[in-house]
């Protein structure tokens, strides 16, 4: 059975996810939370430092709390599928691939997909919307083992990642994504809908499975005035680092 004090934190998390609890927003005092929810001050605290551990809220002696962080952290699947994403939002999610080609590794490829370069890979470009609204490119390289059950997927299906699973009980387990900004292209901008030299978001990712094999490496290109992305670390749990160069060759 799930504690009185746990219940409540997690009613906490849900109404800071809400945004009911804006970032640089305080927490009702003590008091009024115990008579909200029918116990004593120390359930109440004993919620607060549980969010508090999270990096979620700060606490200061003698002062009410104040929250830090919007929304917690996405899982992993949604951070990598974008079409997971949108469904956690109640956004509906489309895809469409414009082109498909197999093309020789470059030495980027190699590098990321741990291939020879020249060894065959798949080149493929998505257009990636919302609601019917263009926000997103997806330039990704498949390494050659799974190519041909990408190439099999329907070009309007909004999930490549879950398509993969049912079919082939294929898990993406382990990710890293660089992000910086870019300017649209002609390309760019006319698939996003967006002016030329429009910003654009840019995440580098690459994904492997549980035993590291390499599945992918992509060029995401998000219109800025769509998509954003937030980073939530504390003392005691960051993933962040910085870095003084990009980590990929090339632009």
């Amino acid at each position: 059975m799930t504690a009185r004090h746990e219940e409540i934190a997690e009613e906490l998390r849900r109404a800071i996810d809400r945004e009911e609890y804006a970032v640089g927003a305080l927490l009702p005092a003590e008091t009024e939370l115990a008579a909200r929810f029918g116990v004593s001050r120390g359930t109440v605290r004993q919620a607060v430092s549980a969010l508090t551990a999270e990096g979620l809220i700060g606490s200061r002696q003698g002062a009410r709390r104040v929250v830090l962080a919007s929304r917690r952290s996405q899982s992993f699947a949604e951070l990598r599928s974008f079409a997971q994403w949108a469904a956690a939002m109640g956004r509906t999610a489309t895809g469409r691939v414009v082109s498909s080609e197999y093309r020789p590794a470059t030495d980027r490829d190699a590098m990321w997909l741990q291939v020879e370069p020249g060894a065959r890979v798949l080149h493929v470009l998505r257009v990636r919307g919302l609601d019917g609204e263009p926000v997103l490119l997806e330039r990704t390289v498949y390494a050659g083992w799974i190519a041909p059950a990408v190439e099999g997927i329907e070009p309007d299906c909004p999930s490549v990642t879950q398509r993969l699973l049912e079919d082939l009980g294929l898990v993406f387990a382990y990710g890293e994504h660089l992000i910086d900004a870019v300017a649209a292209g002609a390309r760019d901008a006319e698939l996003l809908e967006v002016r030329r030299t429009s910003p654009l978001l840019r995440v580098r990712r690459m994904t492997t499975t549980r035993d590291g094999r390499p599945v992918e490496w992509s060029d995401d290109r998000y219109r800025s005035d769509a998509v954003g992305f937030s980073v939530h670390n504390s003392i005691g749990s960051n993933a962040l680092a910085r870095r003084t160069g990009p980590a990929f060759t090339g632009t």
